[in-house]
């Protein structure tokens, strides 16, 4: 399976479920597109020093579409979101917010939305996806049945101590409240035979002088066909 990335991102860095449906809607009587509206999610986690760090997904919904490439190989995805962090404590300074989606061919998600600290990726022996896989950025990623890849959806340029270009997967906020917002990223998945799913998550990293975590918060899962 090929993935391909383009992104439409907006962000926002601001001071501050239900089960998912279907909905159809025509863009062609060949070509109908599928709209998914997600419900999101949300997490609460205490570290070692007492901070309290609270994660949201809203506003987050799918739409599947075959590719131009008109076969069951090809799929592509917009996908929309909002991630929210509130931190309390002390020792709470700000936190980098790093979104993105986990692309599977033949791999079992599970059902239901949630969310860990400190997770790491990892696709479970049994075949399950239980934190995003490495991946990265890179398009073009090859996979087999029964894996998969976890895609960034923030592409942040900025330039180096060098003067050169530099590139972030994650916004980075001081004090206790921040967003992302991200509208019609686009995923495109080529070369998967069998079923396909996506899952959103959010990994928000937390540093203090004495503690230093990643909270990951998980979307539902959805069939990308």
């Amino acid at each position: 399976m090929n993935i391909n990335r383009k992104n439409g991102v907006r962000l926002a860095a601001v001071g501050a479920a239900a089960a998912a449906t279907m909905g159809f809607f025509s863009v062609g009587a060949a070509n109908a597109d599928t709209f998914i509206p997600l419900p999101g999610g949300s997490i609460t986690q205490t570290l070692a020093d007492g901070t309290v760090v609270h994660v949201n997904l809203t506003d987050e919904s799918a739409n599947v579409s075959p590719s131009m490439g008109s076969t069951p190989l090809h799929r592509n995805v917009w996908v929309n979101g909002k991630a929210s962090v509130h931190l309390e404590g002390a020792g709470a300074t700000g936190a980098d917010i790093q979104p993105g989606y986990v692309l599977a061919c033949q791999v079992d998600f599970g059902a239901e939305a949630g969310g860990e600290a400190g997770s790491a990726p990892v696709v479970n022996a049994d075949g399950t996806v239980s934190v995003p896989v490495d991946g990265g950025t890179s398009a073009g990623v090859t996979l087999g049945p029964g894996e998969a890849v976890s895609v960034d959806i923030l592409d942040l340029e900025a330039a180096d101590a060098y003067g050169g270009e530099s590139h972030s997967a994650y916004n980075s906020f001081e004090g206790t409240d921040g967003s992302v917002t991200w509208a019609d990223s686009t995923l495109g998945v080529s070369g998967c035979a069998g079923y396909a799913q996506a899952r959103s998550y959010v990994n928000v990293s937390v540093e203090t002088d004495n503690v230093s975590s990643t909270v990951t918060l998980w979307g539902q899962p959805f069939s990308i066909g």
